[in-house]
């Protein structure tokens, strides 16, 4: 993985349907169908998260692609 850090948000929740942590990338939600990856546990979610998140970006810089702008929140 990239030594860069991802600055884009990651939404992970209990899924009691599918037992498991399905994570939501909001930035991501218009090119990607969404959950856009999953895990057994909140660590494993939050992994398998930046591994797409990576991925996303990647493909986006490869393809001339704009990235989507990360939301800013307030402190």
């Amino acid at each position: 993985m990239s030594s860069s850090p991802i600055q884009y948000s990651m939404l992970i929740e209990w899924s009691e349907q599918d037992q498991a942590y399905l994570v939501t990338l909001p930035e991501w939600a218009q090119q990607v169908y969404m959950p856009a990856t999953h895990g057994d546990t909140s660590d494993e979610a939050v992994k398998n998260g930046k591994e797409v998140l990576e991925m996303l970006i990647n493909d986006a810089k490869k393809h001339g692609e704009s990235l989507p702008p990360p939301r800013i929140y307030p402190d």
